[in-house]
């Protein structure tokens, strides 16, 4: 399927004039045209699964995490555990008996014992934790196996895998989520809230990043894979945490889509040290920037900005922002919120003393904005993803809301069209480096259904 997809990697350049009058050259990718009889999957809901019967692909890092958080949530049963590491299966299997669940089936000892998992007809969702390079390739075999998939972060590194990923998906009419769990997080489920009920006013920019000082995490790595990627590619090879936050601020693909991009990166200054330390011997070449900084822009005239350093000592930072017409927000290194006099919630105003958008609002009043404010979600079921965890409760909401969805035949939160923009960044921001910062066209992969849903909403079952 990859392979059928490779021209999709084809680009050229033409000249647009831009609003300043100078010219630039915009690098394209092509589209390759949707098959006779396929249709989009924008709000696509699949029929109702009373239990998700689920395999995992992948026990290293983070699918014990995964297993041991579907072991509380109602509706599920794990049916088949894969690594290619045996012993990472048995450690899964005692995660099981400590819930008191009967052992899954085992497979393992072969770099492609996951096929036969995703063959097997008593499971419906294949969640895959595997390294990057696996990603899509499972992914995409498992649809064809008839299976909803759930791919962990990035879902795909290029963009045939992209491509293929779309096509197999409407193909099939199964769903393909990508495991971004940042959108989960509480800050940012109360400020989309605030945002679709229109606090912000008009968005106007939005920000996000994955700034992580990964030094004490390398070696954890199987075969350090991670640190190997980034030794051998350029751009941001990393950049969904940042993306999806940003992104349902700005409701792409349902009423607006990314249209240009434009990157650039540091020299690599500390990679090549760090991969010295980790591999034990002097490396010749390091391709990957330390820090990477993109600009994109979209058809409604918003702007977005993405980092990426995983390299220097810098603190935790997703850099989650977003800018509007009457208000803002900000999350790192200090959460906050500021607006406009006029648009300052009732109830949220218990003195004068800031009464302006130049100071974030008082405890008090941040208090009394998340007691309205607070995501429907995170009021649901906020305290027990805390009590379970995974990045202090945002793995178990995006795990809940993913069975949620396909127990009650709901379009799940985040569909293959996210995972396609999320994940271009990775090959479009190694295009721009590459050719001197040019800016490049972001592909339209909804192929034109961009506006047939308006508006980010997490869907909900009606009540019996």
């Amino acid at each position: 399927m990859v392979a059928a997809l490779c021209f999709a990697s084809i680009f050229s350049s033409s000249c647009v004039r831009n609003k300043t009058g100078l010219a630039s050259k915009t690098i394209t990718t092509a589209v390759p045209e949707r098959a006779e009889g396929q249709t989009d999957m924008v709000g696509f809901a699949a029929e109702p699964i009373d239990t998700v019967r689920v395999g995992f692909i992948g026990l290293g890092m983070r699918g014990p995490g995964a297993v041991e958080r579907f072991t509380h949530i109602p509706g599920t049963k794990i049916v088949a555990l894969c690594d290619i590491e045996p012993d990472r299966v048995d450690s899964a299997q005692q995660i099981l008996r400590r819930a008191g669940l009967p052992d899954a089936a085992s497979y393992s000892g072969s770099d492609t014992a996951w096929r036969a998992l995703c063959q097997r007809t008593d499971i419906n969702l294949v969640y895959v934790a595997t390294d990057w390079v696996n990603h899509a390739p499972m992914g995409v075999y498992a649809m064809e196996q008839g299976k909803h998939v759930a791919i962990e972060v990035p879902a795909a590194m290029n963009l045939d895998e992209i491509w293929s990923l779309i096509e197999t998906s409407e193909k099939t009419r199964r769903h393909c989520m990508q495991l971004e769990n940042c959108v989960y997080d509480f800050f940012e489920m109360n400020t989309l809230n605030m945002a679709q009920q229109g606090l912000f006013g008009e968005p106007v920019h939005v920000e996000g990043a994955y700034i992580h000082n990964l030094e004490p995490y390398w070696k954890e790595y199987h075969n350090n894979w991670r640190l190997a990627y980034n030794q051998k590619y350029r751009g941001d090879v990393y950049p969904t945490h940042g993306m999806g936050p940003a992104c349902q601020l700005l409701d792409i693909h349902r009423g607006d889509r990314m249209t240009t991009l434009v990157a650039m990166d540091s020299d690599p200054f500390t990679g090549p040290e760090v991969a010295n330390n980790v591999n034990g011997q002097q490396v010749d070449s390091f391709a990957n920037g330390d820090h990477t900084m993109t600009m994109i822009r979209t058809a409604n005239g918003k702007t977005i900005h993405i980092q990426h350093d995983v390299m220097n000592p810098r603190p935790y930072s997703r850099m989650y922002q977003i800018t509007g017409t009457k208000g803002f927000a900000n999350k790192y290194p200090n959460a906050g919120y500021a607006f406009e006099p006029e648009a300052l919630p009732e109830g949220t105003t218990p003195d004068h003393e800031n009464l302006n958008s130049h100071r974030y609002l008082t405890d008090e009043q941040k208090a009394a904005l998340l007691e309205k404010y607070t995501h429907p979600i995170v009021r649901e079921i906020g305290e027990m993803a805390k009590s379970v965890g995974g990045h202090g409760g945002m793995d178990f909401i995006m795990d809940y809301r993913l069975v949620y969805c396909l127990r009650n035949g709901l379009p799940l939160d985040m569909d293959v069209y996210d995972l396609a923009e999320w994940c271009s960044l990775v090959p479009l921001t190694a295009l721009s480096i590459e050719n001197g910062s040019a800016p490049v066209e972001v592909p339209d992969f909804t192929r034109g259904a961009w506006q047939k849903v308006k508006g980010y909403r997490h869907a909900s079952a009606p009540e019996k």
